[in-house]
């Protein structure tokens, strides 16, 4: 078994939409980053993105983490170490 999880789109039954409400808002982005990320749709999408959608990516991850975790946290719950 992998040490990475994605439970939360396999459990999640409510509404997937946003702008309704800040708690199925935070639903609707934890299960789209959940999609997102699954393998067989990085593996058609990677390639098509531009240097400059990579980099966006990127940077905004990093952005977003380094602004709501600690250090620990980001090696706990980011690296896996």
């Amino acid at each position: 078994m992998g040490i990475h999880s994605h439970n939360f789109v396999e459990t999640y039954a409510g509404l997937v939409g946003f702008g309704m409400d800040r708690e199925t808002d935070e639903y609707t982005i934890q299960y789209y980053l959940q999609k997102f990320s699954d393998d067989k749709l990085m593996e058609k999408l990677i390639g098509r993105l531009s240097d400059e959608e990579l980099s966006e990516i990127f940077s905004m991850i990093t952005k977003i983490m380094k602004k709501h975790l600690s250090e620990a946290e980001y090696h706990q719950l980011f690296l896996k170490d």
